[in-house]
């Protein structure tokens, strides 16, 4: 599992024009056996820290958190992904990247990309 979630950021890194670190400054990951390459994961992310969440302290990964309830409005939980069209995941997708953040000023994560190419 360590193997696709550095290949999963290894993915995203190409996806992304401009400057990489921009965009991961830092990863907080929870304590599950996939992200214990903490060295591998601030390698492939070109980040400067990654930070371990204490257990059942959702609180310390907020972000996360948050994108999780996003995304249960779509897929509730325990939801294969395998079990969706890849049409259906490209709505969800832009659903999700135009919907209005508080933590961005009330601008959509599309809108925070364009800014910043």
């Amino acid at each position: 599992m360590q193997k696709e979630v550095l290949q999963a950021i290894r993915r995203a890194h190409r996806r992304v024009k401009g400057d990489f670190t921009q965009v991961f400054k830092s990863i907080t990951a929870d304590n599950g056996s996939e992200f214990l390459d903490g060295k591998g994961l601030q390698k492939a992310a070109k980040c400067d820290e990654v930070y371990y969440a204490h257990p059942f302290s959702s609180w310390e990964r907020e972000s996360n958190e948050n994108g999780n309830r996003i995304l249960r409005r779509f897929l509730p939980k325990g939801t294969g992904l395998s079990t969706l069209k890849p049409r259906e995941l490209k709505q969800i997708e832009d659903w999700v990247n135009n919907y209005p953040r508080k933590i961005f000023g009330y601008k959509t994560a599309n809108d925070m990309y364009a800014a910043a190419a």
